[in-house]
């Protein structure tokens, strides 16, 4: 994918309130954040009368963020979340921010930087629910450490998610959800719920969030693969 580089873009993301420029120090505190972002903050994360938090409020993260089309939408759908969107490219990111200005969210935050730094950024057990949506499919093989729902990544993934946690994954490339599929069960993930055609799964796709990509592809008429998976986590 060919990436325009846009003039300023680094100065736009130092600028914005959404982006987090040292995430590595929230390591373990995501959720303090969340309940500090004042009176406008909503759910569970709030406190009443200097009372505790009525309940542990729910941390996602969304790898490869894109635009933000995906984050801005179910932040909007899920106040008591918080959600944290990361993406590798500024030059994308200027996207995600420009939709959070105009049409702000109080329990997002979002960070630049690469999926390999994921257990320097949160902590062990931190994050409830990770999506991969419509990930680089790294085609060649001498890639496949790079692909996203690959062993690789799914072993950082591990780390982080509590122990009910789960993993989301969407795509229209059935090679590289087939190859995610074998990946997951080889280091033993187990499977919630599988589908081949996402819009024609009624259970699957009920409250389903669309990306920018999925409205795409699925004018186009390509089917949506998608998985949820967890872990075996001794007690």
């Amino acid at each position: 994918m060919r990436l325009r580089n846009i003039p300023g873009a680094e100065e736009i993301l130092n600028a914005s309130e959404y982006v987090v420029k040292d995430p590595a120090t929230l390591r373990g505190a995501w959720r303090s954040l969340f309940a500090a972002q004042g009176d406008t903050a909503t759910g569970p994360a709030r406190k009443t009368d200097g009372a505790e938090p009525l309940e542990r409020p729910q941390l996602h993260i969304e790898i490869g963020m894109g635009k933000g089309g995906f984050i801005h939408r179910m932040s909007a759908l899920h106040p008591d979340v918080m959600y944290v969107g990361l993406e590798q490219y500024s030059s994308v990111l200027v996207k995600a921010i420009s939709k959070l200005t105009a049409d702000p969210r109080d329990n997002v935050k979002l960070i630049c930087g690469d999926a390999k730094t994921l257990a320097e950024i949160f902590a062990p057990g931190e994050v409830d629910r990770i999506y991969l949506n419509f990930s680089d499919p790294w085609p060649k093989a001498r890639h496949a450490k790079r692909r996203l729902p690959g062993r690789t990544f799914l072993a950082l993934y591990d780390r982080v998610l509590s122990p009910d946690g789960r993993l989301e994954f969407k795509t229209d490339n059935r090679e590289l959800f087939d190859f995610a599929l074998e990946e997951a069960a080889a280091v033993g993930w187990q499977t919630e719920a599988l589908t081949y055609d996402l819009h024609r799964d009624e259970a699957l796709c009920l409250g389903n969030v669309m990306t920018e990509y999925e409205e795409k592809f699925s004018r186009k008429g390509n089917p949506i693969c998608k998985y949820i998976i967890y872990r075996n986590v001794e007690p």
